[in-house]
C-alpha cells in the first residue's frame, strides 16, 4: 500500500548534512525527502562532509541513497542548485558544471513567489576563523566531533528510557556565551551582505543554528542542518518561508516492519513539540 502524497513546496532549501559524518542523520533526511517535495531545491553547502572523509573514509549505504534520493527528484524535474561549503568546498572549482541535473555554484539569488530577492550562500565566506585561522576551524571540528559522540551517547540513553530525541549539541551550543554571541555576529554580518548586494534577505547555513529573523528591512534565515536539529527551511507557494523540523525513530524501533513513523521531538529548553 502506497503512503501519502508528499507535501508540495514552491522551493525547499537544506543544508549541512555532512555526509560522509558518523553523525549525519541520512535516513531522517531520505524520510524528510519522502514525504516533502518543491519544484526548486537548493543544497546550501556542507552536504558532503570532505573534512571527515578526508580523516577517515565512511560511506554507508544511507549516505549513498540521499545521494539518489536528489538525483531521483531532479530526473523527475525538480531545478536543484548545490552551493558549495567549507566542508565540501572541492565543488567551488566545479561552479556552472551539471551532475545528473544539480548544478554547482558559490552563491545564487533566488527571487520568491512575492517577488523578493534573496542572497543564497553557505555562510562560511564571513566566518573569520575558518579563513584566516584554519587550524582552529579544525580544532574547532575536532571539538565538535566530540561533541556528537556526547550527543549520540545521550540519544541511545534517552532512547533506552523511552525519551524522545533531544539534541545535547545544539543545547549545550546555545548554552555557551561564546557560541550565542558568536551566531548574533554571524547573523549580523550576513545581514549586511545581503544589504551590500542589494537583495531583500540572505539564506544560509554554516553555523547549524535554523532561524527566520528580520534585521531591519532585511530577512535573515537559516536553515540549520541534519546531524542535530533536522531542519529544513521550505518557501510556500504565496512566498511565505518557514522552518521544518523533521525527527523520527528508526525503522526496528518504530514498528519493526521497516516503516519509519513521525514522533514528538524535544526544543533546546526540553519541551516536547510535535515533527512536521
Amino acid at each position: 500500500m502506497s503512503g501519502p502524497e508528499p507535501r508540495t513546496f514552491r522551493t525547499m532549501f537544506v543544508s549541512d548534512v555532512h555526509l560522509g559524518s558518523k553523525a549525519a542523520k541520512a535516513d531522517f533526511l531520505i524520510d524528510f525527502l519522502r514525504h516533502h517535495d518543491a519544484d526548486t531545491i537548493y543544497l546550501v553547502g556542507d552536504i558532503v562532509d570532505g573534512w571527515r572523509l578526508r580523516r577517515n573514509w565512511h560511506w554507508p549505504q544511507s549516505h549513498n541513497d540521499v545521494v539518489q534520493k536528489l538525483l531521483r527528484k531532479a530526473r523527475k524535474g525538480a531545478s536543484i542548485t548545490y552551493i558549495a561549503g567549507n566542508h565540501d568546498e572541492f565543488a567551488r572549482q566545479f561552479q556552472g558544471v551539471h551532475f545528473g541535473g544539480i548544478v554547482v555554484a558559490d552563491r545564487a539569488i533566488h527571487e520568491t513567489a512575492d517577488g523578493r530577492r534573496l542572497l543564497v550562500i553557505h555562510g562560511d565566506q564571513f566566518d573569520t576563523v575558518v579563513h584566516n585561522q584554519r587550524w582552529l576551524a579544525y580544532l574547532g571540528d575536532y571539538a565538535y566531533d566530540t561533541a556528537m559522540l556526547v550527543n549520540r551517547a545521550v540519544t541511545k540513553l534517552r532512547h533506552l528510557l523511552g525519551l524522545p530525541y533531544w539534541s545535547f549539541s545544539s543545547w549545550a551550543k546555545v548554552k555557551v556565551k561564546k557560541a550565542v554571541n558568536f551566531i548574533g555576529s554571524f547573523q549580523t554580518v550576513l545581514s549586511e551582505e545581503a544589504r551590500r548586494s542589494h537583495v531583500d534577505g540572505v539564506i544560509c547555513g554554516h553555523i547549524h543554528h535554523a532561524a527566520i529573523e528580520n534585521y531591519g528591512d532585511v530577512q535573515y534565515i537559516n536553515t540549520g542542518d541534519w546531524v542535530e536539529s533536522c531542519t529544513a527551511v521550505v518557501e510556500h507557494f504565496d512566498g511565505r518561508m518557514e522552518i521544518l523540523t523533521w525527527a523520527h525513530v528508526l525503522p526496528e524501533v518504530a514498528s519493526g516492519k521497516g516503516a519509519l513513523v513521525p514522533v514528538d521531538i524535544v526544543d533546546l529548553k526540553g519541551r516536547a513539540v510535535k515533527a512536521a
